[in-house]
């Protein structure tokens, strides 16, 4: 894999920490499309794939759920961005420019561009969804986390095997994000027009 595959992953990350943990392990496990690093061969322990779909399903259920759904974002601050520091490095391959050199690049570099990078969608995400609960009285949290579990699933997927959309998921991505602010703020002054006008 390359550094788009690594981009879209821990993008993937910043949405849901488990499933591109999950779906690394379990492709390096079960098939020959993926060959994890030897630092990056826990992924696929059954024990640790076991211990990450478990937390997947807990996680699935908590963010689904209003005013717990933000609470989860709170603790997701710092597992979503650990999970992309792990699934860009261990998505790297050994030969990228970005890794090859000394020992202390290869562990820190793509760590640390990992964690940047899914925190930033996290931040996007964690800061939508009060929006949307507010605007929506709590209606759009499931909707909203079923859109975001399918959205890192696909963008895992993607990233594994094509590559090359991993931009114009991302790029769609925030559009959406943008979309949820900007109808927010207009609901806003519509009530605040309606409450002058009355």
């Amino acid at each position: 894999m390359d550094i788009v595959s690594a981009l879209g992953l821990s993008s993937a990350s910043g949405l849901n920490a488990y499933v591109p943990m999950l779906i690394l392990g379990l492709l390096d496990r079960y098939t020959s499309y993926i060959d994890l690093p030897a630092a990056w061969q826990w992924l696929s322990n059954p024990w640790m794939l076991g211990i990450v779909t478990i937390l997947l399903a807990v996680e699935i259920v908590a963010d689904k759920i209003p005013a717990l759904d933000s609470l989860n974002d709170i603790i997701q601050t710092v597992i979503r961005p650990t999970s992309g520091g792990i699934v860009f490095s261990s998505g790297m391959s050994s030969d990228s420019p970005m890794i090859s050199g000394s020992e202390a690049s290869f562990a820190w570099t793509p760590f640390i561009i990992g964690i940047v990078v899914a925190l930033a969608i996290h931040v996007l995400k964690s800061l939508s969804r009060p929006v949307a609960n507010v605007t929506t009285a709590g209606f759009a949290a499931p909707v909203l986390s079923a859109g975001e579990d399918v959205t890192s699933i696909g963008l895992s997927l993607v990233a594994v095997f094509i590559p090359a959309l991993v931009i114009v998921i991302l790029v769609a991505f925030v559009g959406f994000i943008g979309y949820v602010f900007y109808r927010a703020r207009t609901m806003r002054l519509a009530r605040v027009d309606y409450q002058v006008g009355g």
